[in-house]
């Protein structure tokens, strides 16, 4: 049985960030969903939280800047208790040929993808270090070690968060602080559904399971991190990508 804790989810009001909401929330923990524009969706996610018996609140919070992730961390601090568990799950993406790629559309994917996890992840670390307890995951992507054509700032930022996370691992696990990443690979949220369904059925086709994932799918194996049971599962990257990823 895994103890109550305080879990933070970054980019939280849809896809796979909600799913993980909801999913720690079941295992019995404290949810807070941060989110950067959508804040109906948010309260939707809480609300689904409330719905099951869960107990979760909305937190703004655009993770590309230090200032607001600070902010947004001591609301959750002040409304649920330390954070004990991290989900850097906020992302974006920016696609683009790299002789097109304009230095906004490459900054930006790196501020948030890779620079808030980190912005997010040095905010809770002195509270899990005091605690002597902690759990950080990660949520990378299958492109961070197959590579994506047009979408190298997206596979340099998911790419990133492996080293960034290893790296905490052998950094934390003396404060039995665990540090791993949860590398999906197709997945069918919005952002999937919004493609073509000749490019949809290309996609799949590479998978070796012949599907894409669920958001809950996903989830599962980051609850699982988070648990007491991943007490020994550190710098570890577990892909949840049908297979598409093996050998990598």
């Amino acid at each position: 049985m895994t103890a109550a804790r305080v879990a933070l989810v970054t980019g939280a009001s849809r896809g796979i960030g909600r799913a993980t909401a909801c999913a720690l929330a079941a295992a019995g923990h404290r949810v807070a969903v941060t989110y950067r524009s959508d804040a109906e969706a948010a309260k939707s996610v809480v609300a689904d939280v409330e719905a099951a018996g869960g107990d979760a609140i909305a937190v703004a919070c655009d993770v590309a800047d230090p200032a607001t992730v600070d902010a947004a961390v001591g609301e959750v601090e002040d409304r649920l208790g330390p954070v004990a568990v991290l989900v850097a799950n906020a992302g974006v993406t920016a696609d683009g040929l790299v002789a097109r790629m304009t230095e906004d559309r490459w900054r930006s994917v790196l501020a948030t993808d890779l620079d808030g996890a980190f912005w997010s992840i040095r905010r809770v670390v002195p509270g899990m270090m005091r605690a002597r307890w902690g759990r950080i995951v990660t949520v990378s992507s299958v492109v961070a070690l197959s590579g994506s054509g047009g979408q190298a700032n997206y596979a340099a930022a998911k790419a990133g968060l492996i080293g960034l996370t290893r790296s905490l691992a052998r950094e934390l696990a003396p404060r039995a602080i665990t540090c791993n990443v949860v590398a999906p690979g197709p997945i069918a949220t919005e952002m999937v559904d919004a493609l073509p369904e000749a490019r949809r059925s290309e996609i799949t086709a590479a998978v070796p399971l012949g599907r894409m994932g669920t958001a809950g799918e996903v989830a599962a194996t980051v609850a699982f991190l988070a648990s007491d049971a991943a007490a020994y599962t550190t710098g570890a990257v577990l892909p949840v990508d049908g297979g598409l990823g093996m050998g990598h």
